[in-house]
């Protein structure tokens, strides 16, 4: 936009008298279809629009007033050092100015961090490190452990409440078939997630009940997020619509996966995944997944779509929008297709490499990986980073733990994906009834038994820094690994893992 057709505001908002504070120059002008932002340096000044999309409605200055605030308030919670206060701008003849005057709008003042911290720049830079995606999911997960819950916010939860926003997404869409969209795609897409809803009644109700619906970001890709000053923030969460962000915990989970998978990064996305499902507990919430990526990544095909009937837009931008948009439409449909969930079991001794060799795998069929450590933890409500008493590891305990790996672990194979069982499984009747369990599911089986020689054993389990395992050297000596029995063998696959371990998973996969 040209600076003069800009409000008069925001013209004078680009100059440097404007503020009371040194700004770096030139001063830069970001825009969006619903704000201004204005970068001076060391704060960043962002005004919203006088526009009514229906979802959004900012048409007046008390509602812009109000979100404003709103805007303050939500993003104390993932991003509360970059947001600071709600300024007036005010206006006295044909000047404005921050704090006097007729106030004719308000800003959001924020630190200005660099661009270039983006998660988005990150990848673009690629900078997106494993590390990183492990740092996001962490972040990630405590930022919805600690959201907020209520009656109001879980009535949000209801199958029909959810499936509004599924709905008039296709119905919005219709008209760009045989553009970017196909025929095949747009229906088949539409049959799954209706099917989803009617066969899933009994999921939905228990994530209500389970306390997964909660305040959440409602917006969380990668152009959303930054580590600054080594910190994750989630910021720019949404603030003008209650349906947008009283959402299940997997919608925004669903962002950030998708923001990954449509950059070709499935691998971070499985660390992502595996990490934050790990630290929340919430195994279940993955058989919603599909579900959720496929709407993120058809919202973002659709306002993407939105720009081939713009007159304002040029034929070069249209055709790049048309290429982007019908990216997004084929993830849409493509996380819809019908999956084959198998389940590898592994086995071993404590610092045989079974969670090592887990996490490689995991990383390579792109699979879920439960460890027993984690479940067990969980289940009794110990944080994972806490050393557990003995009551945690008492037979029934173990019992309880095996039982409830194995019931995820059939659920989450019965939704299309590769799981990874990762325990000891050392007496055959363990594996005996993982074996039984997993066949009457009519699923794929395969156990993957980790070896070292004792005193590699011994050595590993000593240097453990920082995981969630809580053997010691005396727990060690004091297991056995019952022998596979004959109708176990066909199953099993030996690993060395003093030897490398790519190669021997390479034959497996």
């Amino acid at each position: 936009m040209a600076a003069s057709a800009l409000p008069g505001l925001i013209q004078q908002m680009c100059q440097p008298e404007f503020y009371p504070h040194p700004v770096a120059e030139p001063i830069r002008l970001l825009q969006t279809h619903v704000s201004y932002v204005l970068l001076t340096g060391d704060y960043a000044y962002k005004v919203k629009k006088p526009m009514n999309f229906g979802f959004l409605d900012y048409s007046t200055l008390e509602k812009r007033h109000h979100f404003c605030h709103e805007e303050l308030r939500l993003n104390q919670r993932g991003a509360g050092a970059l947001y600071l206060e709600v300024v007036p701008l005010g206006q006295t003849d044909d000047t404005y100015q921050i704090g006097s005057g007729t106030i004719v709008e308000y800003a959001v003042k924020m630190v200005q961090f660099p661009q270039d911290t983006l998660l988005s720049a990150l990848y673009d830079r690629g900078e997106l490190t494993e590390a990183l995606i492990k740092e996001l999911a962490v972040a990630v997960a405590d930022f919805h452990l600690g959201a907020e819950t209520s009656d109001h916010i879980r009535s949000f939860g209801a199958v029909e409440q959810i499936r509004q926003a599924f709905d008039e997404n296709y119905a919005q869409t219709e008209g760009f078939i045989g553009g970017p969209q196909t025929q095949i795609q747009f229906d088949e897409t539409k049959a799954y997630t209706d099917s989803f809803f009617a066969a899933h009644q009994d999921l939905f109700e228990r994530r209500v009940a389970q306390n997964w619906i909660r305040a959440c970001h409602g917006d969380l890709h990668l152009n959303n997020l930054c580590r600054w000053r080594d910190q994750i923030y989630l910021f720019d969460c949404i603030e003008f619509n209650e349906p947008f962000r009283y959402v299940d915990v997997m919608y925004d989970v669903g962002f950030v996966v998708m923001d990954l998978l449509s950059k070709d990064c499935a691998g971070l996305a499985t660390v992502f995944l595996n990490h934050y499902v790990e630290r929340t507990g919430d195994w279940e919430g993955v058989q919603l997944l599909p579900l959720y990526i496929s709407r993120q990544a058809y919202v973002r095909a659709k306002v993407t779509s939105f720009l081939l009937g713009d007159p304002s837009v040029d034929e070069d931008t249209k055709r790049q929008a048309s290429e982007t948009a019908a990216g997004y439409y084929r993830l849409a449909w493509s996380v819809c297709q019908p999956r084959n969930g198998r389940i590898y079991l592994m086995a071993g001794l404590s610092g045989s490499g079974k969670s090592t060799t887990a996490q490689l795998l995991a990383s390579q069929i792109n699979a879920l990986h439960l460890r027993s450590d984690a479940v067990r933890k969980h289940m009794a409500g110990v944080p994972l980073d806490q050393r557990g008493d003995d009551s945690l590891y008492t037979p029934a305990m173990s019992e309880k733990t095996y039982d409830r790996l194995l019931i995820l672990g059939i659920a989450l194979a019965q939704a299309g994906y590769p799981v990874i069982l990762d325990a000891k499984y050392d007496r055959a009747s363990l594996r005996q009834d993982a074996i039984e369990r997993v066949q009457a599911a009519a699923l794929p089986l395969a156990i993957l038994h980790c070896t070292a020689p004792a005193a590699v054993l011994e050595q590993r389990v000593r240097d453990r820094a920082g995981d969630i395992a809580d053997a010691t050297v005396a727990v060690l000596q004091r297991q056995h690994m019952e022998p596979f029995t004959e109708s176990e063998q066909p199953l099993v696959q030996a690993i060395d893992t003093t030897q490398a371990v790519p190669q021997q998973l390479a034959t497996i996969i």
